[in-house]
């Protein structure tokens, strides 16, 4: 079967389309016939040796995948021909995949493949950030940095999903078209971003901020929050991780708490499945529909981590595997 493997850690240009022998599953293993893989930040810090995991090559890319099950354990739920994305640390960027039924999940019929590949880590990300560590309530205003990439359109989705007003925060009006078509309820550009939130927010702010992009847009991020306002650090894309005056803190009794999904999530069996039944609802109603930003043959891995790489992503990167 074919498999995107890091060969040399050297980002992009260490990624080839390899032939490797089809797994053999255990016993509690899913197996998935893979149709589409996500292409994810995480993806591209494995394939230069940045991330906090740090396999040696050669191994399988891949965080986030869409398919049909193959074979399954009774004890899992699911069945042979069952519609399923999932999630894993890396390895499912091949044309089959076994794996563990904790991170297993059932894909509406409405849903596609590609979509589907695009769901579990931005959104469970998304999740993780408004529900559990943002305490997000209904009718509260959330301001979203980096809102035309991966995680950022799942935030403006999950957010009006628990019926908040989503403000999103662009570098390009090319990037702002995007986040509309997320659902973003405004939309603005990251150059003097506080003055636009001031405006739209009558000088009140707002409730949370996500910041995927880290730099130097702490202070003015910490600035447009309204009183108990909560800043959520989910990471850092610019490069630079910033410091934050906690001074800042005491003036309007704000926040700022770290967004660890992953570590977190994967250590507690059955907490991405709660997480996911708790999105199910969404995306049924249409709420949540990933937008995707360009599909890619899977011989074109290369491009794609190059164009994520180089930031010219909108929405989520797809690979299709045919």
């Amino acid at each position: 079967m074919r498999a995107v493997q890091v060969v040399r850690l050297e980002g992009p240009s260490g990624v080839d389309l390899v032939d490797v022998p089809e797994p053999t599953p255990g016993d509690d293993q899913v197996v998935i016939d893979v149709r589409a893989l996500g292409v994810s930040f995480p993806d591209l810090l494995l394939s230069a040796g940045q991330y906090q995991l740090k396999p040696d090559p050669p191994f399988t890319l891949g965080v986030d995948l869409a398919g049909v099950v193959r074979t399954a354990p009774a004890a899992s739920g699911f069945s042979a021909g069952d519609r399923v994305a999932a999630c894993l640390s890396y390895g499912g960027g091949a044309d089959v995949v076994a794996m563990g039924a904790d991170t297993v999940f059932p894909l509406p019929d409405d849903v596609s493949f590609g979509q589907g590949a695009a769901l579990p880590m931005n959104y469970l990300t998304a999740h993780f950030a408004l529900a559990v560590r943002g305490h997000l309530e209904p009718g509260e205003t959330v301001l979203i940095h980096g809102a035309a990439g991966g995680v950022g359109t799942a935030c403006i989705q999950v957010a009006k999903g628990y019926g908040a007003r989503t403000i999103a925060v662009v570098s390009t009006d090319e990037k702002g078209e995007m986040a509309r078509t997320a659902g973003a309820d405004e939309v603005v550009l990251l150059d003097g971003f506080l003055a636009s939130v001031k405006e739209i927010t009558e000088g009140v702010g707002v409730d949370v901020v996500v910041d995927v992009v880290g730099g130097d847009i702490v202070t003015d991020s910490l600035r447009s929050l309204n009183e108990q306002g909560r800043l959520l650090v989910v990471g850092f894309t610019a490069g630079q991780i910033p410091t934050v005056k906690v001074n800042r803190l005491l003036l309007n009794n704000i926040d700022v708490r770290g967004v660890g999904w992953g570590a977190y999530a994967m250590s507690r069996p059955g907490y991405c499945r709660w997480q996911w039944d708790e999105l199910l609802p969404m995306m049924r109603s249409g709420v949540v529909a990933p937008p995707i930003g360009a599909t890619y043959p899977m011989a074109e891995v290369r491009q794609a981590l190059t164009d994520l790489a180089e930031r010219r992503a909108r929405g989520k990167l797809v690979l299709d595997f045919g």
